[in-house]
């Protein structure tokens, strides 16, 4: 499940000599995204009693993408767009339903999903690509149906960054394919797409810093050969499901993660142990800062950071100590900026939106992590939005580990919201007080987790 690990060669140049002046462009910046090719898997999905399932292929942002399309015979009229996740960087291009496709058909609701037509973590295209999909469904189900008269999104992970950045007013003003979305539903989404690489890039940076085996300059490319010395100067169990951290370096690196994941909160030790996010975090360790060439710049930065494993007013003289010699990057300012004529390589989420929105994190995400949410409600009532925005804490560890009862839940209200003005409820993400809550999360968790304490039962 890594998301992004080996550098890739990221500046294509093009020099070009016009008449028999010496005149020479600059310079013609393309990611190694745009050269790269991926094949369509044409889907096979089985139809369900009650319902019409269209699938196949169609032009994408960067060639053929898969699609699937499915309306119940009470078709509503609305059409719910479904971004999946991240699927790697593999050739083959796959789609999947939505997790809430019985609840959808069962409500009259039509679902459509594409695969996107590349994978690596390719927002551009999956926004481009769903927003595709949506205007073609009319042609696509052999125009059997009218235009739909609402659209919605929801989507997963990076698809939570998919469907956050296709209610922005700059993707809105800028996409090639334009989708006036009436509501959205992110769900353990990338909320802030420069906080999540820089996160990936603080965490494996001070592992490396606290083993021993700091780098001295950016990126470090023997970081996977490291790797295993790295993890047991800070670990003393990384062979089962879960981590054991050592209670000298290990517990720093722990507390530092914590403070950088979102603070105190329940279910965030549960969700540091488990492997198989632990092992995703440090699978990008030694990447160059252009999410494996999405960009052509780095993205990463932490000028300016400073790195606390303590609760004191202020840092103690091994903070100190630890905060001037770990190595210092300075992010590119022209990494990710806006393009003229496109949506940027790595779409934006400025919290400006005009819908309602409604998303659900869990408390001890590993891979994106909770502090998210709180990146995205300051950005919101930045932009004036606060109101527009609902947030639902859910107690689990894992990335994404929703019960099916909270996602239909949160889809339900979402909807209703949208229909009737009404606003649901939703969990304060930003008191810490209230986030370090014994029991935070309670409200909207419909499902005891193993490992995770149990709620109060309500009277």
């Amino acid at each position: 499940m890594t998301l992004f690990r080996s550098p890739v060669p990221v500046f294509l140049a093009a020099s070009l000599l016009l008449g028999s002046c010496t005149q020479v462009r600059p310079p013609a910046e393309v990611p190694a995204q745009a050269g790269r090719t991926f094949k369509a898997v044409p889907p096979t999905l089985a139809s369900v009693t009650g319902a019409t399932l269209y699938q196949g292929t169609y032009a994408g942002l960067r060639g053929d993408a898969a699609y699937q399309i499915e309306v119940p015979a009470n078709w509503n009229g609305t059409l719910v767009m479904y971004a999946h996740g991240y699927a790697g960087t593999g050739e083959n291009l796959t789609v999947a339903p939505p997790p809430i496709r019985a609840a959808l058909l069962a409500q009259g609701y039509a679902w459509a999903a594409s695969s996107y037509s590349a994978n690596y973590y390719d927002v551009q295209a999956g926004v481009e690509d769903t927003n595709a999909l949506a205007l073609a469904f009319e042609r696509l189900t052999g125009n059997k149906y009218a235009k739909p008269s609402k659209y919605l999104i929801m989507g997963v992970s990076m698809g939570g960054h998919i469907t956050a950045a296709a209610v922005e007013k700059e993707t809105l003003a800028t996409a090639k394919n334009r989708v006036n979305y009436a509501a959205a539903l992110p769900l353990c989404g990338v909320m802030d797409e420069a906080y999540q690489f820089d996160w990936l890039g603080d965490y494996t940076l001070v592992a490396a810093q606290l083993a021993g085996l700091g780098p001295r300059t950016f990126p470090q490319s023997n970081y996977q050969d490291l790797l295993p010395a790295i993890k047991q100067a800070l670990f003393t169990e990384t062979e089962g499901p879960t981590w054991t951290e050592n209670e000298a370096q290990g517990a720093r690196l722990r507390e530092i993660a914590r403070r950088l994941t979102g603070g105190d909160r329940p279910v965030f030790e549960q969700g540091f142990r488990l492997a198989a996010y632990q092992n995703a975090v440090f699978s990008t360790g030694g990447s160059d800062g252009t999410i494996n060439g999405i960009l052509t710049r780095n993205l990463y930065g932490n000028e300016g950071r400073v790195y606390r494993w303590t609760s004191d007013a202020a840092p103690t003289a091994a903070e100190k100590t630890f905060n001037d010699v770990i190595l210092r990057v300075k992010a590119d300012p022209a990494a990710n900026i806006a393009r003229p004529g496109g949506l940027r390589w790595l779409p934006a989420v400025n919290g400006q939106f005009s819908v309602p929105v409604l998303t659900l994190h869990t408390l001890g995400d590993f891979y994106v992590p909770f502090r998210h949410q709180q990146l995205y409600r300051q950005a919101a009532q930045a932009s004036g939005n606060g109101d527009r925005l609902v947030q639902r804490a859910i107690r689990a560890a894992g990335h994404c580990e929703f019960d099916g009862a909270e996602l239909v839940e949160a889809f339900n209200d979402l909807v209703a919201w949208e229909r009737t003005g009404v606003k649901p409820a939703g969990d304060d993400v930003l008191t810490a007080t209230t986030v370090a809550s014994p029991t935070y999360g309670c409200r909207f968790t419909r499902k005891t987790r193993a490992g995770v304490e149990a709620c109060p039962a309500t009277p």
